[in-house]
């Protein structure tokens, strides 16, 4: 079996796990750093000139591996997705099939459906609101909470941070009401 047929693979969670629980004090090690992606928005920020002072500081000591860390992740989508993708279709379980076509959503065999998210659903109220709607609210989100679930779940619940382990408990709580509540009744505009 060579690499890329490893690569196309699913990897179990006994292998992803401990690599992701790795990550984290080897960052903490290396030079007391964090794992995080939110950040990101504030060091591009920085690097333009301006006057405003949150966005006046050294982002090359404080966000550079950071920076390159979010171009790897780009760099990882576009390896992943035109050199590794599976040209099978997505399979969705029958029961997921069902709860989604009894609310108008139908599985194409694509990792999102085109009916959610596409150029053409964005210019109606549905796509709208969950497209536009749901990136100023993840933004917003990632903001105010001090970070990303990624930095919260992994680098701050690692740290025993109190502030990371509530953030993260509403993280969920907000992604339940969403999936539950929320969801199907912008899925039925």
């Amino acid at each position: 079996m060579d690499i890329i047929s490893v690569l196309k693979q699913p990897w179990p969670w006994w292998i992803v796990g401990p690599l992701i629980g790795l990550f984290v004090p080897i960052l903490l090690i290396l030079d007391n750093r964090q794992f995080g992606v939110s950040a990101n928005l504030r060091h591009c920020c920085a690097i333009i000139p301006n006057k405003v002072s949150f966005f006046n500081y050294d982002w090359r000591k404080a966000g550079t591996w950071n920076l390159f860390f979010a171009a790897g992740i780009m760099l990882g989508g576009f390896i992943a997705h035109y050199l590794l993708a599976d040209p099978e279709p997505i399979k969705v379980a029958e029961s997921t099939a069902r709860d989604l076509s009894a609310l108008g959503v139908v599985p194409d065999g694509k990792l999102i459906p085109e009916s959610l998210f596409s150029w053409a659903s964005l210019f109606t109220l549905r796509g709208f609101i969950m497209i536009v709607g749901g990136g100023f609210l993840v933004g917003f989100g990632a903001r105010y909470a001090g970070g990303c679930t990624s930095g919260h779940a992994i680098s701050g619940i690692s740290d025993l941070q109190i502030p990371s382990i509530v953030a993260t408990t509403f993280f969920f709580v907000g992604g339940l009401i969403t999936t539950f509540l929320i969801f199907p009744i912008l899925l039925r505009l």
